[in-house]
């Protein structure tokens, strides 16, 4: 064994029958044998190829070495791998498998991108720049929705939701937020559900300061993206459901202004509201003390605030809340809305319903780590978090590919552990490049079933 190589083994004296040694010396290698199918979702998306079109060029041509599109490709596909940021570019720039996905030979190819690449790549970007991305994001999810469902999309639900991200450092427009206890950003998500459907499919995220109230910038969020749903979904009816951080009335009067829009937007409780809901309250305590403790007591009323133009519609649920050991507390719930349905319906079926969005959210999170925010300037922290946007797009269109089969239900953490992180070994010839994958991989019929739905010819 060579001398320099014996930092990379590791020996196991007693602990098997025989010694055990690891060495890293596999140079035609990868963990990553089933990120193949990322790159065949991309196909059918066009993402990483629609992203890479809004991206203008400043470098001097004649210093280029890695082009645009493969920087981003690059770091798209290493997020939803596993790595977040690009301080694991150096050692993945020589790994055969993603050096496929960019286009480049497994064997001869020139290497990817370093780190500092990547790292300027990322702190190049203009605000002009972003906004072409998140176009290009949110415009590449309808388009793939609309060749998937066309005319028979009878209702898309867009939910935004408002989450925390903690920094750790001297992050531009990092401030301290007394809800979160801690210096953070405040990033803006939107979601679309179509019809009753389970899935509800990033549309774009947007990085804010962590001083903004949740109202900021949602008008001109939903004032780009309604117009977009209605072009790609003429004939589907929209419904816009909002939490109580965005009853904002500049908020409300924007929505009551869209021709054929339904909205639910959660409202804080306040002494005139809880009046309206006396009578339903007073059932609720009825209905505890004859030992009825699940029963919910809903109501409505026409309500006008001293900042709105005219009354709206409100919901209500009433409830008692009992649980051991715990002080009996009264649960009141208002939602604003202008639809018609009976308020237990609204409620319940609908305005409920939005509480899935956090699991998405905490997919995003736990999942590929959008809130690795660290990076200096802020434009960069808002390129990253729009990379790893496009990696969940990657991911939730494997999810999709994967219904009806054991991988439906899988997280995104799963989807990457069971079929992306495969040990592989290459080997190419003249004609062909072989992917020689474990013969005991357990996920071998999930892994194929998506291929094959992905466009793989089975032999």
């Amino acid at each position: 064994m060579p001398a320099q190589a014996t930092t990379d083994c590791v020996l196991f004296p007693g602990l098997f029958s025989k010694p055990v040694v690891a060495t890293f010396d596999q140079d035609l290698a990868s963990s990553d044998g089933g990120a193949v199918l990322l790159k065949a979702a991309d196909h059918q998306l066009g993402l990483i190829s629609t992203m890479s079109e809004s991206l203008l060029d400043r470098r001097q041509p004649g210093k280029i070495k890695h082009l645009l599109s493969e920087l981003l490709a690059q770091r798209v596909y290493a997020i939803a791998c596993g790595y977040p940021d690009a301080n694991d570019a150096s050692r993945l720039g020589h790994d055969p498998i993603h050096k496929m996905l960019i286009d480049r030979d497994p064997v001869t190819g020139d290497p990817l991108a370093s780190q500092p690449t990547l790292s300027r790549f990322e702190n190049a970007t203009t605000p002009r720049d972003l906004l072409g991305l998140s176009h290009a994001v949110s415009d590449c999810v309808l388009t793939r929705h609309r060749r998937r469902l066309g005319h028979g999309a009878r209702c898309i639900t867009l939910d935004l939701d408002v989450s925390h991200d903690p920094t750790h450092g001297g992050q531009q427009l990092s401030f301290f937020h007394g809800h979160y206890d801690t210096y953070c950003f405040l990033p803006l998500f939107a979601f679309l559900t179509f019809n009753d459907e389970t899935e509800q499919y990033l549309c774009t995220a947007v990085l804010r300061p962590g001083n903004v109230p949740d109202k900021c910038g949602v008008v001109a969020l939903l004032r780009r993206l309604i117009p977009a749903i209605r072009r790609a979904f003429p004939r589907a009816r929209l419904l816009v459901r909002l939490d109580g951080g965005f009853r904002a009335p500049e908020i409300l009067a924007f929505l009551d202004a869209q021709p054929k829009l339904d909205y639910v937007v959660g409202y804080a409780t306040n002494a005139v509201l809880e009046t309206e809901a006396f009578d339903a309250l007073c059932d609720s305590w009825e209905a505890w003390r004859e030992g009825d403790l699940e029963r919910k007591t809903y109501g409505e009323c026409a309500y006008k605030a001293s900042s709105w133009h005219h009354r709206r519609r409100v919901i209500f649920k009433t409830e008692i809340l009992s649980h051991p050991g715990r002080d009996l507390k009264e649960n009141l719930r208002f939602v604003v809305t202008n639809m018609r349905q009976s308020p237990k319906w609204l409620y319940e079926r609908v305005y409920c319903a939005r509480g899935d969005v956090e699991n998405r959210i905490k997919e995003l999170k736990g999942g590929l780590q959008i809130d690795r925010t660290s990076c200096s300037r802020f434009r960069a922290n808002q390129m990253r978090v729009l990379l790893t946007a496009a990696s969940y797009v990657l991911m939730q269109e494997l999810r999709l590919q994967l219904a009806r089969t054991r991988g439906q239900s899988y997280q995104v953490a799963t989807i990457r552990d069971h079929l992306l992180k495969i040990g592989v070994r290459l080997v190419r010839s003249a004609r062909r490049v072989v992917l020689h994958l474990p013969r005991s991989y357990p996920f071998i019929n999930v892994w194929r079933h998506l291929a094959i739905e992905l466009g793989a010819q089975p032999k």
